[in-house]
């Protein structure tokens, strides 16, 4: 099952440094992907590896914090309800066109 943690890094100030980090991450097995926000000092990784590997590993760049630790499903969930949304909307748009013969077939 992917996880993601989500970290914050003190020392992550500039763009090198946020290379380090990403560079660092990557070489961790099962890393699916990493996003880095430079501004809020976070770094996000996202696969099947283990937590602790991935803050060992990044501490060699500068001092951790933990943010988070979780599943990585939300994005999936939103995926699902965009999906739900348009299905709903589809089915919505021929319910308007019965109603609309309706009144032909009156006249």
């Amino acid at each position: 099952m992917a996880q993601k943690v989500v970290m914050k890094i003190w020392a992550m100030t500039d763009e090198k440094t946020k290379q380090k980090a990403i560079e660092a991450a990557a070489d961790i097995l099962g890393v699916d992907s990493i996003a880095a926000d430079l501004k809020e000092q976070k770094l996000t990784v996202i696969g099947e590896m283990d937590a602790v590997a991935v803050v060992k590993k990044i501490k060699k760049v500068g001092k951790v914090d933990i943010l988070s630790v979780g599943p990585a499903k939300e994005e999936k969930k939103e995926e699902k309800k965009e999906e739900k949304k348009e299905e709903k909307k589809e089915e919505k748009k021929p319910e308007e066109k019965k109603e609309d013969k309706k009144p032909e077939e009156k006249k």
